[in-house]
């Protein structure tokens, strides 16, 4: 808004002057995130990645899987405007990776846990914000024969401490992939895959238990508790995608003290690119 001059308005028998109304309009500050699995961000950036960040506009996007190096992520995206761009990479070329878009620049940018055995994939970049820290994670997968299922428990108990360490000094917003469907609802056929398939193993669904039932909330079901059919990847085989046979494996949870501050949830399973579809939320607080 912008004002030439400091106008009165009287409205029900009571003056207001714009310059206070402008002040009021502005107290609420509102801010949509995006996470979204790329499965690959240069193999993305040839299809209709550009057009689908300008449609979703979002004031952050986070990215799991960009599977290229830090200077990679800078050369792919280099010509977007208003965007500062992050990113963490992993020692082996092509393989795992984060990265976030930020118009808003943050007070700091953290790299991994601080733990040598998980720091050398990628997997965590956490910015903080005046009000919160933001966390996208890209979660290690357990593997098709579950070789990696015992690393995953150890990562989930560690991830969580993390978290929970950030917690600390202000409320924590984490997104990604997290490589688990956490209930019989957030997959399209739960039976057959129970404790039988990589992202629906009893050790898988325990960690995110231990994210729930320790002080964060799915921000989804939260605002859509009973909503069936509501699935962020499809498998590339058998036309999974079009027959809508998938799982919800990305996730927004926040700290429950900051759950006041966020509006809304949603799954952009209209936008295409990848194996996986973006999540959203909206978040509504003060302005400082």
């Amino acid at each position: 808004m912008h004002l030439l001059k400091n106008l009165k308005i009287t409205w029900n028998g009571v003056d207001f002057y714009s310059s206070a109304i402008h002040y009021l309009v502005r107290k609420k500050q509102s801010m949509k995130i995006i996470s979204w699995n790329v499965n690959g961000i240069r193999a993305v950036a040839k299809k209709d990645f550009f057009k689908d960040l300008e449609k979703m506009s979002p004031e952050i996007l986070c990215l799991q899987e960009t599977k290229a190096q830090e200077d990679q992520v800078a050369e792919v995206l280099a010509h977007i405007d208003h965007y500062e761009v992050y990113s963490n990479s992993a020692v082996k070329k092509g393989y795992s990776g984060t990265a976030i878009l930020s118009k808003t620049k943050p007070l700091s940018v953290h790299r991994d846990m601080g733990i040598a055995e998980h720091d050398n994939e990628g997997r965590v970049l956490c910015l903080e914000y005046e009000s919160f820290f933001l966390v996208n994670v890209y979660v290690p997968n357990s593997g098709n024969d579950l070789l990696r299922l015992g690393y995953r428990q150890s990562w989930d108990l560690d991830f969580f401490t993390y978290l929970k360490s950030l917690e600390k000094e202000k409320p924590v917003l984490v997104c990604g992939d997290f490589n688990v469907a956490h209930k019989d609802i957030d997959l399209a056929r739960p039976k057959p895959n129970y404790n039988k398939s990589a992202g629906y193993m009893q050790e898988e669904i325990d960690g995110m238990d231990r994210f729930t039932q320790g002080g964060f909330v799915d921000i989804f079901r939260h605002f859509h508790p009973e909503k069936k059919d509501a699935y962020s990847w499809w498998s590339y085989r058998a036309g999974a995608r079009e027959k809508n046979v998938g799982w919800r494996i990305d996730y927004f949870l926040v700290s429950a003290a900051f759950l006041p501050s966020v509006s809304n949830a949603s799954i952009l399973n209209e936008v295409m690119g990848s194996d996986h579809c973006p999540i959203g939320v909206d978040l509504v607080f003060n302005a400082k």
